[in-house]
């Protein structure tokens, strides 16, 4: 199916498709939560790779150490896209490889931008960019204008694009002033991410304002923080939107609580239900294509 839209008076043919973002990580689950976690860099690889058949085109992948915490060494960011594209390849058609920037574990710059630092056929596609501090239930992410304003500059002096990640409208308010500055450009992609306590919830009236607020020129998923991930994946596909989908988010596979998930189990159960009223994943090239991103 094509849907016929309208952009600055231009007739644009779209397919009646959507963007999986694909996070199976996170920084909080450990193997004492959920023995389906995965933690290691071969773990990763091997989740990754076979959720690549689902129709995951973005992979936001979060870094653990030895023991199983999170790490900003880039040795190991290196070591898992590394494993993902000696099977996935180096393509247009290859998965987008996006690495987190994260302030909820290490504040300075040095080791939140230290990914960033990852060259030639290790280098990621995309990079997170929390719009603005917030608190999580029991620990919070700093992110000063400052620091904000540092790992966008970085980003585009290496070629990296900026994943936007927005939990309120505020957030993507601060992301048009980066563009006023020039440190991001449209096309512009935005995890808008609902259900945390502190920031929008996930009401239609949240979306609709959330969604209002973008500028133009925007592409976008939505997320849910724990069981409403379904809930705000079927309302963006529903609304075509893309979804963002994973572990790092959701651990469980019912509202219950009751019984714990995997990321394959999450990625089916939303694919089949898509595939119910006829819509389907783009493709890593499709949305390389919306995205303007190139190897």
């Amino acid at each position: 199916m094509l849907i016929i839209v309208f952009s600055n008076n231009k007739l644009i043919l779209r397919m009646h498709k959507f963007l999986i973002n694909f996070t199976p990580t996170g920084m909080v689950p450990t193997k004492e939560l959920t023995p389906h976690v995965p933690i290691s860099p071969e773990e990763i690889v091997k989740e990754v790779l076979e959720a690549k058949k689902f129709g995951v085109s973005i992979v936001h992948l979060h870094a653990r150490d030895r023991e199983g915490k999170p790490t900003w060494q880039k040795e190991v960011y290196k070591e898992i896209i590394d494993g993902i594209r000696a099977v996935d390849g180096y393509n247009s058609n290859s998965l987008i490889i996006c690495v987190s920037t994260s302030g909820r574990n290490w504040p300075d710059f040095e080791r939140r931008s230290a990914c960033l630092e990852l060259t030639d056929k290790s280098k990621p596609d995309m990079a997170s960019l929390t719009l603005s501090s917030l608190n999580f239930a029991k620990s919070a992410s700093i992110n000063s204008p400052e620091m904000i304003i540092k790992l966008a500059s970085k980003m585009k002096e290496k070629g990296i694009k900026a994943e936007l990640e927005a939990f309120d409208p505020g957030m993507i308010n601060f992301a048009k002033y980066l563009h006023k500055k020039n440190l991001i450009e449209p096309p512009f992609y935005f995890n808008l991410i609902f259900g945390n306590i502190f920031n929008s919830q996930i009401g239609l009236l949240d979306q609709a304002t959330m969604l209002s607020h973008l500028p133009e020129n925007s592409h976008w998923t939505f997320g849910g923080i724990g069981t409403n991930q379904l809930n705000m994946n079927l309302s963006a596909i529903l609304n075509d939107g893309g979804i963002r989908i994973g572990l790092e988010d959701n651990i469980y596979i019912n509202d219950k609580r009751q019984e714990l998930a995997t990321n394959l189990q999450l990625l089916e159960r939303i694919t089949s239900i898509a595939k119910i009223i006829e819509k389907e994943p783009y493709t890593p090239y499709e949305v390389r294509r919306l995205l303007n991103l190139e190897l």
